[in-house]
């Protein structure tokens, strides 16, 4: 049971460091990710997904000047 929190670290921090060029792309890594991390956590993936896409391509779009 330990290792869920380190999973779901791990995961969130690899795929929202990815940024895609454009808003669909960001919106699809996101998702994934999201998705992954609904998955491990034992939560709802769809809510998952949504977090997933909002935080990526906000961060790609608004934070993150380098993508």
């Amino acid at each position: 049971m330990a290792l869920r929190p380190f999973t779901f670290a791990i995961i969130a921090t690899l795929g929202l460091a990815a940024c895609g060029d454009t808003v669909t792309e960001q919106a699809l890594i996101g998702g994934a990710v999201g998705a992954g991390a609904g998955a491990v956590v034992g939560g709802s993936v769809l809510t998952g997904v949504a977090i997933g896409v909002g935080a990526n391509v906000l961060y790609c779009e608004v934070a993150n000047n380098d993508c």
